[in-house]
């Protein structure tokens, strides 16, 4: 299945942009009559077909929508530092676009080495990695975000740090602490880890702390490892029975 991204597509007659077209035809050589995907990255999965074949502006057909293609059962926010070396936060947002999460929120945190983000090329790397993955879903990606202003948020659900410092409460290991079909936050520290001031913030906004194991794990790391538990604790219960 070869899948595009449409956020604007408005059935049935749709044209892909020009980097699109060019991939379509060029690329894959796709002719008239042949068949291929778009998501709106809002859960519909689109089936359609070439009418026009043109490497700069092909338009396609819809013949058949899926609602809530690959929908998964609970709602996950990664709020995660992005590294000093943004290498490596990009290798975070394109593992867990592959894994599941629903959205992403950068952090700009007291002992951060990163306080710019360029949104439009990290967006680049969430989308590709969508299409990819064959997700009709595209994870909301925000701006860069203080720690302080995330935490004064409301948000319908469960809230987790994990970090490296002394914990102030009894700390579990987090897939012992999940829910499964529950929305959850899971907050992941700078390279330096959360300030114990920022720690105790998250505490009184009602996070609770958690640990994703005995490893000390890079800040890029620990976030795929967190999404990864979460994947792996919906979808065990989901096998057997419970969600």
């Amino acid at each position: 299945m070869q899948l595009f991204y449409a956020p604007d597509i408005v059935p049935p007659l749709y044209t892909l942009s020009e980097e699109e077209s060019k991939h379509c035809i060029r690329v894959l050589r796709l002719q008239c009559g042949d068949t291929l995907h778009l998501t709106d990255g809002r859960g519909t999965l689109y089936r359609c077909r070439i009418e026009e074949e043109n490497a700069k502006r092909c338009t396609v057909r819809v013949v058949e929508s899926l609602a809530e293609f690959g929908r998964m059962p609970y709602r996950l926010t990664m709020a995660v530092a992005p590294t000093k070396n943004i290498e490596r936060f990009e290798w975070f947002l394109e593992k867990a676009t592959e894994i599941g999460v629903s959205e992403i929120v950068p952090l700009d945190c007291d002992h951060s080495e990163r306080h710019v983000l360029k949104r439009d090329r990290a967006q680049r790397v969430v989308v590709a990695a969508m299409k990819q993955s064959l997700k009709a879903y595209c994870p909301e990606l925000q701006p860069l975000t203080p720690l302080r202003e995330l935490l004064a948020r409301p948000f319908d659900g469960r809230r987790f740090i994990a970090h490296c410092d002394t914990p102030r409460t009894a700390r579990h290991y987090l897939p012992a602490a999940l829910r499964p079909g529950e929305n959850l936050q899971v907050l992941i520290g700078p390279e330096g880890d959360f300030s114990p001031a920022e720690i105790d913030a998250a505490l009184a906004a009602g996070f609770e702390e958690v640990t994703l194991g005995e490893q000390r794990l890079r800040t890029e790391t620990a976030a795929v490892v967190a999404t990864v538990m979460a994947a792996v604790c919906n979808r065990m219960a989901a096998g057997n029975g419970q969600a």
